[in-house]
């Protein structure tokens, strides 16, 4: 069955949906039972979609869980507030004090936070690597170095990593390996395919698609789906049935949007190849992006997401550039039906295994899905005040 079909019939059995086409919304802390009888067998079964406590779920949020698990691979996934909540979620699910982790220098700002400061206080040591050491991730290895953690491509630098390799090397060390996969979405990678153990989404992105939830999701193989789901419900992780309901109906039309994202993308990244002001373009779909070959061996598509650098710039021309925009909007995030830009400074300080060349200018932009010519004409009139500023 083709991802675009499955997406339509996912997380709708009828145990779920009662019948109607959505699933219902169920809002629930306390669930009452008629018999003694009926409370054991909801607290035995209470993994297994029983409806038990609010916080295990109710069927808004077994259905969609069901529909994310099979899109991405795995067998069961777990739900977050956000997509930070799942990553975080994952790894204190797998990690103690003691421990050693691998994280990819590229990885979202935020997780590199986690490691710095939370996990640090923990006493989990972590080790920082470049994106694209692909085989020599074995030198890195310590006796106690217990997870990988992969993000592929980077959310702002657009390194494509060699998951399968990177995999392979892991597991011949009995370390679990974790992925970052918003980028791809459910439906542009097979992770698991690859050898990932967990596959983390930041369900607020491209599967709510609306710019107005905030949610996160970690699905497991089977060798690791009870430790996750277990130490996740201990950690007192849970999302409200309302945004749950949301990001289902956004996955009904992730199809659709991510193939117009993706066109849309192509084409205002072509043109600007051609601009003067641009010194390269970091899309997973282009030659000139790190790991480019990986992006055509291991994904279906691409999205709207991208980032180019530019040959030279300074804060008052960047400014210039991303201010007073009429269709892109300075924010944070993606994966909306609008397009943003941001221009990002101070890579270089984030990064501690590779280097990174500050005096170039990085613009990240995500497409959104208005009509690309309107967005190509907003960033043609950007380049005239960038230009201007620089003098």
């Amino acid at each position: 069955m083709k991802k675009e079909t499955q997406i339509v019939s996912l997380g709708r059995d009828k145990k779920w949906t009662k019948g109607v086409i959505n699933p219902p919304v169920f809002r629930a802390s306390t669930v009452i039972f008629d018999t003694m009888e009926e409370m054991r067998f909801a607290t035995k079964n209470r993994a297994n979609g029983e409806m038990f406590y609010g916080r295990r779920g109710t069927p808004t949020h077994f259905a969609f869980q069901a529909a994310i698990a099979e899109l991405e691979g795995g067998v069961g996934t777990a739900l977050y507030p956000s997509g930070s909540a799942a990553i975080s979620g994952a790894l204190l699910s797998f990690l103690k004090a003691g421990d050693h982790l691998l994280m990819v220098d590229s990885a979202y700002e935020p997780t590199r936070d986690l490691c710095d400061k939370l996990l640090k206080g923990f006493g989990i040591d972590t080790t920082y690597y470049d994106p694209m050491i692909g085989a020599d991730i074995a030198t890195l290895i310590q006796p106690n170095t217990k997870v990988l953690f992969l993000e592929s491509p980077g959310s702002i630098t657009m390194e494509v990593q060699d998951v399968p390799t990177l995999s392979r090397i892991a597991h011949q060390h009995n370390m679990v390996v974790m992925l970052d996969n918003t980028w791809a979405s459910p439906i542009n990678s097979r992770p698991f395919d690859m050898g990932v153990d967990i596959s983390i989404q930041a369900a607020t992105k491209y599967i709510v698609g609306h710019s107005d939830v905030m949610l996160g999701t970690a699905t497991a193989n089977s060798l690791h789906w009870d430790q996750l789901r277990e130490n996740s419900y201990l950690m007192g992780q849970c999302t409200s049935a309302d945004d749950v309901y949301l990001a289902s109906r956004g996955l009904r039309t992730l199809g659709v949007r991510m193939a117009q994202h993706e066109q849309n993308a192509l084409k205002v990244a072509n043109w600007l190849v051609s601009r003067p002001e641009v010194d390269h373009i970091r899309h997973p779909a282009f030659a000139s992006c790190p790991g480019h070959a990986f992006f055509k061996r291991d994904f279906n598509a691409s999205n709207g997401l991208f980032s180019f650098v530019l040959k030279q710039g300074n804060l008052k021309s960047v400014t210039a550039l991303v201010e007073n925009m009429e269709h892109f909007k300075m924010g944070f995030s993606w994966g909306g039906y609008e397009s943003l830009i941001l221009g990002v400074f101070g890579i270089d300080k984030l990064r501690t295994a590779t280097h990174w060349d500050s005096s170039k200018p990085l613009i990240r932009l995500h497409i959104g899905l208005e009509n690309p010519d309107d967005l190509i004409d907003d960033l043609a009139r950007a380049f005239e005040r960038f230009n201007q500023a620089q003098g």
